[in-house]
């Protein structure tokens, strides 16, 4: 179909989109990149789901303005990576309520012409596959080879998966869970807390006076704390001072672990609404895949694809237990699943830190699913 590679666009779904909650945004635009080429059958197309503080530029290159910028998953997509835009095409758009394009609270409400803040309507996982689903309508996908995440690109990807169970060929689901345990969503209301409590959040009209830094840059610091392990925080700060050999003996930032969570945060502030975290942190709390059925396994039932399941030993965030758990339901309900644990001293951001172990799984993984495609469709053909 030739479509080019390296392409950045926006698309507005035309009737709008009533949400899972039964409420309904008239106007949406979804903000996405594409990466590679669309084969003439429209087979090798590849949905990717960002994370909760990611955006569509997946691959490193040019993006939506024009300037060179590293992909947040820059060694695992690209020419001749894991996912090999020299024979896929890739897809990642920005998710509904995010802030890097597609519609969310930072977004102009066409109703009163101001931002619509806390009068966007919460959204959910589910609602974000929605959305993806029209906008592959809208780019000629029928169905996809794969729709992978990690985190809670993950969640989406299952949600896509569940949703639209003819869809895609395959899944991904990488360092993520079929719904969070109390502990994370203990973290997500903590951080929430910070931002709801910052003066300058000004019940989330804050656009023109300038965003609840300090709140934001708190749940960052919190959030940052949950992705990474023991082993890491000790191997890359251990007790070090900085920028000094003895205790100061006030209430300043020694210790080079506080200096680099309060650099993190600085930076958050910097790109991210705070806003949209709340929205975003909240709808993964609300995702859970077995809501409405008897089981897990019930829940998947339907979904006409083979898995791939990846976890990371040190990732107490979204543990192993709970990749098994999945897992276990898919094999129960007869799909084809492969399954790893990757050792990794990195916590749950070694989705983002581990290309060459992810690649060993990702590639052949890929390869084989396409290669079982190319045979149904010559198959079909014949």
């Amino acid at each position: 179909m030739g479509t080019p590679a390296g392409t950045s666009g926006s698309f507005s779904l035309p009737e709008g989109h009533t949400l899972l909650s039964g409420r309904r945004l008239e106007t949406i635009e979804v903000a996405h990149e594409t990466f590679g080429t669309l084969d003439a059958g429209g087979g090798n197309a590849i949905l990717i789901c960002h994370a909760l503080s990611g955006d569509s530029h997946v691959a490193s290159g040019p993006d939506a303005s024009g300037q060179p910028r590293a992909g947040w998953w820059g060694d695992i997509v690209g020419p001749g990576r894991a996912v090999d835009t020299d024979r896929y095409f890739v897809v990642c758009a920005n998710v509904l309520g995010g802030c890097s394009g597609t519609t969310g609270p930072g977004s102009t409400d066409p109703a009163t012409g101001e931002p619509y803040a806390l009068r966007f309507p919460l959204v959910t996982i589910e609602d974000m596959a929605d959305v993806f689903a029209t906008l592959l309508d809208a780019l000629g996908i029928d169905r996809l080879l794969a729709v992978a995440g990690g985190s809670m690109g993950g969640m989406q990807a299952l949600a896509f998966a569940q949703r639209y169970p003819k869809r895609c060929a395959s899944v991904l689901a990488i360092a993520t869970t079929w719904r969070l345990g109390a502990q994370a969503i203990a973290f997500n209301e903590v951080g929430r807390t910070a931002i709801l409590g910052d003066p300058a959040f000004k019940g989330g009209d804050y656009y023109e006076s300038g965003q609840p830094g300090h709140g934001l840059a708190i749940a960052r610091m919190i959030g940052h704390i949950t992705y990474l392990s023991d082993d890491s925080m000790r191997e890359k700060f251990g007790r070090r001072l900085r920028e000094r050999e003895e205790h100061a003996f006030e209430f300043v930032s020694e210790f080079e672990v506080e200096s680099y969570l309060a650099y993190q945060g600085r930076k958050f502030v910097e790109r991210f609404d705070a806003n949209t975290y709340l929205y975003m942190t909240k709808a993964m709390d609300y995702f859970d895949l077995s809501a409405g059925f008897p089981t897990l396994a019930d829940a998947v039932a339907d979904i006409d694809a083979r898995f791939l399941v990846l976890s990371f030993s040190s990732d107490w965030l979204f543990p192993t237990y709970q990749s098994r758990e999945l897992v276990d339901a898919l094999q129960s309900a007869g799909a084809e699943v492969s399954f790893a644990e990757i050792e990794s001293p990195y916590g749950h951001d070694a989705f983002l830190l581990e290309p060459v172990e992810q690649a060993r799984f990702v590639a052949p993984f890929l390869a084989s699913v396409c290669a079982d495609e190319l045979a149904k469709r010559a198959g079909e053909a014949a």
